[in-house]
């Protein structure tokens, strides 16, 4: 039987890089530097005024296909994963399928989730390869979480960066991911919410959880996120462990999605896990959604710091409420 294989990736940022001292000069009142060390982010890519998560998309995957010789035509399944999509229809997947030339006999889809949506598209990419569906995957991470943002909001704007990655997943006869856990949870849906937008009227839409202190069209509750964070998290990587047999000690890293430095270095205290288990890579693009952990993993694998002898947990977890996670080894060679 086939399974699915991470293979290459290709990170593509917006051109325009937002430093915190340029915010520090706009706004002087802000205490750039506390939410600095809260944040532990330093700077933010950030999407150009009609660039769109298709536009970032596409580069990174002509990334891909140019830096590691990927025939296009090869390609026989495309995923994306994004919240901030182009249109509300068509599906953006397919609009990218006819940019990047791809067969017309790829399939496409799209799918809403953000901060575990790394996870959940290795997943769907396991379950088509071995269900002999497609061979060659195509899974897009893109997010412009700033079309969201008040240029105002000091909460918000010091931590979303705007980010595209493409992964390569192909059929090996090797399995290297395993045990995959799911959970949501959409009594939080209130926790991080856009409620405009949609055909639900805004009268009647999910109310913030707390009163909206910005104009931002995105509301973010970050102390109920990091508390259900720190309650949810190690719970699932328990379960992952004691369904596969496995000890903490045994777990090489844990490839998390990167929201905050103090959400992750609350989890390591929770969980007991030294800072180099537990790595932490957003200073220099933020909050990136559903890119932040092919960002992390593309980082690490550039360091030399992965490898096929070794076995790593990848957990995503946030907007949804909605979480997952599953044991991996780095076979790509």
């Amino acid at each position: 039987m086939p399974y699915a294989q991470l293979g290459p990736i290709a990170v593509h940022l917006p051109e325009h890089v937002e430093t915190n001292d340029m915010l520090q000069e706009q706004y002087p009142r802000w205490d750039i530097k506390l939410i600095a060390e809260k944040t532990g982010i330093h700077q933010r890519h950030i999407a150009a005024e009609g660039e769109t998560s298709s536009d970032l998309a596409v580069a990174a995957a002509e990334k891909l296909f140019a830096e590691q010789g990927v025939d296009r035509g090869s390609i026989d399944f495309v995923l994306l994963c994004t919240q901030t999509p182009d249109y509300p229809l068509p599906t953006t997947s397919c609009l990218i399928q006819d940019r990047l030339g791809l067969s017309t006999r790829c399939g496409a889809l799209d799918f809403n989730l953000g901060c575990s949506g790394y996870v959940y598209g290795m997943g769907l990419a396991d379950g088509l390869i071995q269900s002999g569906v497609a061979k060659r995957i195509l899974l897009l991470t893109a997010e412009t979480y700033s079309k969201y943002i008040d240029r105002d909001d000091r909460s918000l704007r010091t931590i979303f960066g705007d980010a595209a990655a493409a992964t390569l997943v192909t059929a090996a006869e090797e399995q290297s991911l395993k045990g995959f856990q799911f959970g949501s949870d959409g009594s939080g849906g209130d926790m991080l919410l856009v409620a405009d937008g949609g055909h639900r009227p805004v009268e009647n839409a999910i109310p913030p959880r707390h009163r909206k202190r910005w104009k931002s069209r995105l509301y973010m509750d970050g102390p109920s996120l990091i508390g259900f964070t720190v309650e949810a998290i190690p719970r699932l990587i328990e379960e992952i462990l004691e369904a596969n047999n496995l000890t903490d000690s045994q777990i090489h890293r844990f490839l998390m999605h990167q929201a905050t430095w103090k959400m992750l270095d609350q989890l390591r205290s929770r969980m007991g896990v030294e800072p180099e288990r537990l790595p932490i890579n957003l200073a220099e693009v933020g909050n990136t959604v559903s890119c932040t952990l092919p960002i992390l993993i593309d980082g690490l694998r550039k360091r030399g710091q992965l490898g096929p002898e070794s076995v790593n947990m990848l957990v995503g977890f946030g907007v949804g409420l909605s979480w997952a996670g599953c044991l991996w080894r780095d076979t790509f060679q």
